[in-house]
């Protein structure tokens, strides 16, 4: 199943390479163009790429949601059901094409903001920590984005997911620190798991190389697998009846 999807990279490769650019872009224009967030101090690239990456995995929701209403509305599915194979070869198999795209994504947003001048300060250790903070959080909403398209059923429902992925990614300090915010706005931008993952990813990343923030960024995640996880199980288990 994994070989599968990758085999669709292959005859997609726009697709992929889409996939990949788009957060480059964001990197430069709010890097450059838009830049300076309010209430950053020091450099705003150590600031924004964190957030970007963190953003990044998030916003990988929408293509899980799309392959697999995808492979739904087309009878892919249930054309696996009847073969010789575990149900849960299918979502497995998505997951692992999913986490691999995940990490290829974030070698190339890592590479440009070097070539950018940007430096992990924190060593090869604040860096794989950082990295496995935010692979952590992708293997969350990966699966929170197979559970809401195992709900939806039809591609054109990703649009309704789109309204919510998207406030909700910005609604973080991806760009700006909540301090500048009204306090209403500051507290909710501090709890948003966007938030804690890529405010961990910025201690890890930064000079010191620790995060008092690590326990939210790993708890946040683990809270949402515990939930969406075996309610993703469920639903693919009742639709095989």
């Amino acid at each position: 199943m994994t070989r599968r999807e990758l085999a669709r990279w292959r005859r997609n490769p726009v697709g992929v390479v889409v996939g990949l650019v788009f957060p480059v872009m964001l990197l430069l224009m709010f890097g450059y163009l838009v830049g300076g967030g309010r209430g950053v101090s020091g450099s705003y690239l150590d600031y924004l790429l964190p957030g970007m990456l963190a953003l990044t995995m998030a916003f990988g929701l929408e293509g899980t949601m799309i392959a697999v209403t995808r492979d739904l509305d087309k009878g892919v599915i249930d054309r696996f059901r009847s073969m010789p194979m575990a149900d849960g070869a299918v979502l497995v198999g998505r997951a692992v094409a999913d986490m691999l795209q995940s990490v290829l994504g974030l070698a190339v947003l890592l590479a440009v903001a070097a070539a950018l001048g940007w430096r992990a300060h924190g060593g090869a250790v604040g860096l794989l920590g950082a990295v496995g903070l935010l692979l952590l959080l992708r293997f969350a909403m990966l699966w929170i984005g197979i559970h809401l398209a195992l709900v939806a059923g039809k591609p054109e429902m990703v649009q309704a997911v789109q309204i919510l992925v998207w406030p909700l990614g910005f609604l973080s300090n991806a760009f700006a620190a909540p301090e500048s915010m009204p306090d209403w706005l500051g507290t909710a931008v501090q709890w948003n798991p966007i938030s804690q993952t890529a405010a961990a990813a910025r201690d890890l990343l930064g000079p010191a190389g620790t995060s008092g923030h690590t326990w939210a960024a790993v708890a946040w995640p683990l809270a949402l697998l515990a939930v969406f996880f075996p309610l993703a199980v469920r639903r693919f288990a009742r639709m095989s009846r």
